[in-house]
């Protein structure tokens, strides 16, 4: 079973975490050969099922946390429900397109295949994404930065964060390989965004569990001193996908 990670953060997750591009669903629909149903599998607070609405006739979407449902978009195309990656309880042959946004590495991957293998089409899409470390526009502030992920939380991350850290390149990824390419999000933050999205990290919640206190409150006081005032910086963050399609026989 994947892990949840994110529950005690689901408020502050839906409303720091990045959006993930236009562009990034309209080169995923371009492979998809029949728009009908999709599933959006660790969907969180539905950020991506929202935009797979956009183009699906139904989305079926699902995540572990139930704190993470309950900061969900409603739309009259989607249906969430608690369920772990490994094994739901839709039917055969259901869907056109499954999709995982940030959230591939924490599955139990060969049970994940075979769940895939089993409610997926055949000749239906597999879309992985995930981004790295955000990158901002000004050096002093990305020195602060990598020092934070590396030295103070770097000791904090789960192991799978290193397959975020190599952008999917070493995840087992077992489905006829599309064409892909990389994308970047890009957002324009104050301090209070930029800091608001430190929070969400599962390092840093290991780290105040730990030490009892948050070190994104010391992060924030050096942050300052570099970016006074309430002006808003240009931050990107690389966005990875791997793209595939589930070739079988119905038996």
């Amino acid at each position: 079973m994947a892990k949840d990670l994110f529950s005690n953060q689901a408020s502050l997750y839906a409303q720091y975490r990045p959006s993930y591009p236009g562009e990034l669903y309209e080169f995923i629909l371009q492979q998809v050969r029949h728009p009908q149903q999709a599933w959006d599998c660790a969907t969180g607070n539905g950020q991506a099922a929202v935009e797979l609405a956009r183009y699906f006739e139904k989305v079926m979407a699902t995540d572990i946390s139930e704190k993470q449902l309950q900061q969900a978009i409603p739309n009259e195309k989607i249906t969430y429900s608690i369920s772990t990656a490994e094994q739901t309880p839709f039917p055969d042959n259901s869907f056109d397109c499954i999709t995982v946004a940030q959230a591939y590495h924490w599955f139990q991957f060969d049970a994940f295949e075979k769940e895939v293998r089993r409610v997926a089409k055949p000749g239906a899409v597999v879309a992985i994404w995930g981004y790295s470390l955000v990158v901002c526009e000004n050096e002093a502030l990305n020195t602060i930065i990598q020092s934070f992920y590396r030295d103070t939380v770097g000791a904090y991350w789960d192991k799978e964060r290193r397959f975020i850290d190599d952008h999917y390149t070493t995840v087992p990824f077992p489905y006829e390989a599309l064409p892909s390419k990389e994308f970047q999000i890009t957002v324009q933050w104050n301090r209070q965004q930029l800091t608001g999205y430190f929070n969400t990290w599962s390092s840093v919640q290991h780290f105040i569990k730990a030490n009892d206190y948050n070190p994104v409150d010391e992060l924030a006081t050096v942050i300052e001193k570099v970016w006074p005032g309430e002006n808003v910086k240009g931050f990107y963050f690389p966005l990875f996908l791997k793209l595939g399609r589930v070739n079988k026989l119905i038996s």
